[in-house]
């Protein structure tokens, strides 16, 4: 059995136009909903996970607090294709995990992430900045992933799980 679960970046500040798209930080409350989204996580208690992450400033900062507050010991790796990825790119990516890992948090950008759950699920879902969702495969090989074979077991928004 595989679990995967999905987290889009918490929410960023568009108020600088001179900053690029990819050097956006988070705004106070992506901070706290990082942190809060992080306790969530450590409420799975999960074993041996690999977190990937996009390396643009949003994501990087929401997976660090993210980590921090849930103490979750895990290998992280920052992948440049997960930035802007489509369909494609991000299967491509869940195809190249080692079949030794049970547990994986990934952490991207919308339309990526809602177009990622409703193929592996069927589950249509809108992904708010900090929206996480958990994803259980009963498949042994994350290569062999295919459309629909996932069961979204759960499903969380910043407004429903905190006030940030």
């Amino acid at each position: 059995m595989r679990t995967l679960y999905l987290l889009r970046h918490a929410k960023s500040s568009l108020q600088d136009e001179t900053i690029r798209d990819f050097d956006r930080p988070l705004t106070k409350r992506g901070r706290v909903a990082a942190e809060v989204v992080g306790q969530a996580v450590a409420a799975e208690r999960l074993n041996n996970a690999l977190v990937l992450s996009s390396p643009a400033m949003r994501a990087r900062e929401t997976t660090e607090i993210m980590l921090q507050s849930s103490k979750l010991p895990a290998e992280l790796r920052f992948d440049p294709q997960i930035y802007e990825a489509d369909l494609s790119a991000l299967l491509k990516i869940l195809g190249q995990i080692d079949d030794q890992r049970d547990v994986v948090i990934l952490i991207g950008h919308n339309p990526g992430m809602e177009t990622l759950v409703r193929f592996l699920t069927g589950e249509i879902r809108a992904m708010p900045t900090a929206g996480l969702g958990k994803i259980v495969f009963e498949g042994n090989s994350w290569r062999a992933l295919t459309g629909g074979e996932g069961r979204l077991e759960w499903f969380i928004t910043p407004n429903d799980s905190f006030d940030a």
